[in-house]
């Protein structure tokens, strides 16, 4: 990943924080014949387990990753937070010498690790009910498994399996205008503010680290 200084993130607490706000993840990685498998899959974030912690998730047993899992393999995680297109109308500069182009702002982390399926039903049971509890928590009344007939969690759960992926690396890149001037990247959270209020505070949280 192309990675100017000024939007290089390292701070661990920042990265969990996003990948456990933003849990829907792109999982890449190579087939035997070379070509690339990617799915989009939840993931919870494990802190306890492993030098850098461990994500969790689920695939199903139709999913062409299922049969390259047979063995543990290399993937490339990325997860996607807030995003915006930056106008040049935002700048300054737009008025006194249109020297201003568009581009767009936006918040990822780059995970590298080795993923490997669990076989192992009490082992999903707790990756669905954790992950369940987390995205439920907002709900009136949240929705847990127990909800469902028995026989019905049952026969859901013949047609998954559990994933784990061992962190090797982790990096983040937070794109948020701190390569503009205070007065621009100001502005651009300002015209942000009713659009798309989570970049609006990325911008005005992270542009510091640039000062």
């Amino acid at each position: 990943m192309y990675q100017p200084t000024h939007f290089k993130q390292n701070e661990l607490l920042d990265l969990i924080d996003l990948m456990r706000k933003h849990a829907l993840a792109t999982v890449i990685l190579t087939a035997p014949n070379g070509e690339l498998e990617v799915n989009h899959l939840p993931l919870e974030y494990d802190t306890e387990s492993g030098e850098l912690g461990i994500l969790r998730g689920h695939i199903a047993k139709a999913n062409p990753m299922f049969e390259l899992l047979n063995q543990s393999a290399q993937t490339y995680v990325i997860f996607h937070a807030d995003e915006a297109y930056i106008s040049p109308n935002w700048y300054d500069g737009k008025q006194e010498h249109h020297r201003v182009v568009p581009t767009w702002n936006y918040r990822v982390v780059h995970v590298k690790g080795t993923i490997r399926k669990v076989d192992d039903e009490k082992y999903l049971r707790g990756v669905l009910a954790r992950l369940t509890r987390q995205h439920e928590a907002s709900q009136p009344v949240p929705w847990k498994m127990g909800d469902a007939p028995h026989d019905f969690i049952a026969e859901q759960l013949e047609k998954i399996v559990a994933i784990e992926v061992d962190i090797q690396s982790m990096i983040g890149k937070f794109k948020v205008s701190q390569n503009r001037s205070a007065v621009d990247a100001m502005n651009v959270a300002k015209a942000l503010e009713n659009a798309n209020s989570e970049m609006a505070r990325s911008v005005r949280k992270y542009y510091h680290y640039n000062e």
